[in-house]
């Protein structure tokens, strides 16, 4: 499999997910991207709902929440939980933290986070032990986010 030259390890998988649905609680995260209005001083949580198929090593399909904070200085919080249902009939927790970088001028952004794989199925207890880096970016205009994960 190639690899990202910025990125060290194995790819594990790539997926091509769609934001399903967001849920906010007080300001609305369309509003904010719109630069109609600013991040609180607490902040802001949304929950971000996503879906979709996963390609590599672990193939399958990827469904869960990112619980998302965006801060006011800037920075976005990830805290993610999601399931995976692979090709074959398993299923894996995905559970994970990092953070967003909106781009300048763009509704895109870069996501980075730190991704621990759990099941008790046998013939995928080889993930328990994996440190698993995740980068890609989403399409907040399309609603379409692309990550990439990498074995270390």
């Amino acid at each position: 499999m190639a690899q990202d030259p910025g990125m060290r390890g194995e790819k594990i998988y790539e997926c091509d997910l769609a934001l399903t649905g967001v849920t906010d609680y007080g300001v609305s995260m369309d509003d904010i991207l719109a630069g109609k209005q600013a991040v609180p001083l607490q902040g802001a949580r949304f929950d971000l709902h996503i879906d979709g198929p996963c390609q590599g090593r672990l193939s399958g399909r990827q469904h869960g929440v990112d619980y998302l904070r965006m801060r006011a200085d800037g920075r976005i919080d990830l805290d993610l939980h999601v399931i995976v249902d692979t090709d074959d009939g398993h299923r894996i927790a995905l559970s994970g933290d990092g953070q967003a970088a909106l781009r300048n001028g763009e509704p895109v952004v870069d996501i980075f986070a730190n991704i621990r794989l759990t099941t008790a199925s046998k013939e995928y207890a080889w993930v328990n032990q994996l440190q698993i880096w995740s980068v890609g970016a989403g399409d907040l205009a399309t609603r379409r986010i692309r990550v990439t994960a990498y074995m270390q």
